[in-house]
């Protein structure tokens, strides 16, 4: 008999809260931007970008190439392709999709083409280097941060080449590692 008890009580408290919604505008308007936003999360995307935008076109895939940081430079947002390209613990990744970032303006924009792995070190952005960095002098659970920011860049974006070191050359490589790698992304 006490589980027909309660199940009046639920009732009671359910009719209670419908009360109190339906007959508060203010409650109505907060429901209705509620029933909006949980809309807008969950609709269906069409695909055309409407709602975000315009859609900027996809750049091509850069060619695997070792750069050093003059070369690297090159690629801060502002060339001709707009492309941008950071370098991580000695590698260099082109995060062109994530301009929003790291491209001019983006809070980011002090690692496109340089060198990021002290500021992500350190976890700042102002120590980014303009010359050759050793990193000799980061402790080691700030190397355990760079690897892992290497990961998540070699995660996310597309793996460019080396950052040579001064007085390195660079490797040759070839088209087939270019469309093998192609084709490996592809795959994942």
């Amino acid at each position: 008999m006490a589980k027909s008890g309660e199940s009046e009580d639920t009732q009671d408290i359910f009719s209670e809260l419908l009360y109190e919604i339906f007959t508060s505008p203010l409650n109505l308007f907060l429901l209705a931007v509620c029933a909006i936003l949980v809309y807008k999360i969950f609709r269906p995307s069409d695909g055309s970008g409407a709602a975000s935008g315009p859609v900027e076109p996809p750049v091509p895939k850069m060619k695997r190439q070792d750069m050093t940081l003059e070369q690297l430079r090159q690629y801060d947002g502002t060339g001709e392709h707009s492309r941008v390209c950071v370098g991580v613990n000695g590698k260099i990744f082109d995060v062109t999709r994530g301009k929003k970032f790291y491209g001019p303006g983006g809070p980011y924009a002090a690692f496109a083409g340089h060198d990021a792995t002290r500021a992500l070190a350190t976890f700042s952005v102002n120590d980014v280097k303009d010359g050759y960095d050793d990193l000799s002098d980061l402790s080691s659970m700030q190397m355990d941060s760079v690897r892992e920011w290497e990961m998540q860049f070699t995660e996310k974006y597309d793996y460019v080449g080396k950052l040579l070191k001064p007085g390195e050359q660079p490797t040759e490589y070839s088209d087939e590692e270019d469309a093998k790698d192609n084709k490996t992304k592809k795959d994942e």
